[in-house]
């Protein structure tokens, strides 16, 4: 009789552990954003033509075209749990800054890129994270260029080959 509720006991325990290590996977799974970096020598974009996208960004002289050196060049993506997340903007800036300061440069690119996962955010709210990112990393002195919302681009990119020239984050 001891000997099954020993094994009741364990059984119920390895249950209850499955269970907050699956509920923990998932909480750091759904609550997050993501980005992918390049330090790069040289970064050159230019937009080609709309996209699929119902926001799209107005073009002018000054986001049309343009040619960044010495730059970290980001793709991000804002996924649907991160409308729920409303620290999500700041930690991103942070693991930005940190990127930067280990680099030592001050250029940075944004560019929304929706192909890194399967569920994204709203368009809408992908958009104003989008232009709060720029908004907060000028604010700290960064000069920020942001691809337009909406659009396909030419780009030719330039990465440089040290260890952290390539570098992805998960935003929690």
């Amino acid at each position: 009789m001891r000997n099954d509720s020993r094994t009741d006991y364990t059984k119920n325990l390895k249950y209850h552990q499955m269970l907050y290590l699956f509920n923990l996977i998932i909480f750091y799974i759904l609550k997050l954003m993501r980005f992918i970096s390049f330090h790069v020598n040289s970064f050159w974009y230019k937009v080609t033509k709309k996209g699929r996208s119902s926001i799209i960004e107005k073009i002018t002289e000054d986001n049309r075209e343009k040619r960044v050196e010495e730059a970290l060049v980001l793709f991000i993506s804002m996924e649907m749990q991160d409308e729920k997340n409303t620290e999500i903007l700041e930690r991103a800036i942070v693991e930005i800054e940190k990127i930067t300061n280990q680099l030592k440069i001050t250029n940075i690119v944004i560019i929304p890129y929706a192909h890194l996962f399967g569920k994204l955010s709203t368009l809408e709210f992908a958009f104003e994270s989008f232009k709060s990112i720029e908004s907060l990393l000028k604010t700290q002195g960064f000069s920020v260029t942001r691809l337009p919302f909406g659009w396909f681009n030419k780009l030719d990119m330039k990465a440089k080959g040290h260890p952290l020239s390539r570098i992805s984050r998960k935003i929690r």
